[in-house]
């Protein structure tokens, strides 16, 4: 069975960084896909990478992780208008993040605005 598990920014907006990235290797470790609702920042993602490398095993190979957001230049108007007030507001970029185990994950295709994953074939 794949399981996603969709996480919202504020699930994790009381933890740091070392916390906040320990907590989603720790859903993909238990093979859960994880969808997260923003972008994570460079340093976020290279620990997220770090850790990984010290975590992997005969049974946990690692990760694979795509990210999309709105690119600025195409937004127009009201629509960059939002997008300013919420980087504001909420310290952070919009987003998607798609973080899995690599056991499970094939590819992920990303393309500026869609990201495609291909799923392994598993044995029943």
């Amino acid at each position: 069975m794949i399981t996603l598990q969709f996480i919202s920014t504020q699930e994790l907006a009381g933890l740091d960084e070392k916390e906040k990235i320990k907590k989603l290797l720790s859903y993909v470790k238990s093979n859960n896909i994880v969808v997260l609702d923003s972008k994570l920042k460079p340093e976020e993602e290279a620990y997220l990478i770090k850790l990984t490398m010290t975590e992997i095993n005969s049974k946990f190979k690692g990760v694979e992780i795509a990210t999309i957001f709105p690119e600025r230049k195409t937004l127009q108007g009201l629509q960059k208008l939002r997008f300013n007030i919420a980087k504001l507001l909420l310290g952070r970029e919009h987003g998607l993040t798609i973080i899995g185990p690599a056991t499970l994950i094939k590819e992920i295709k990303r393309d500026p605005g869609k990201i495609r994953l291909l799923m392994k074939k598993t044995r029943k």
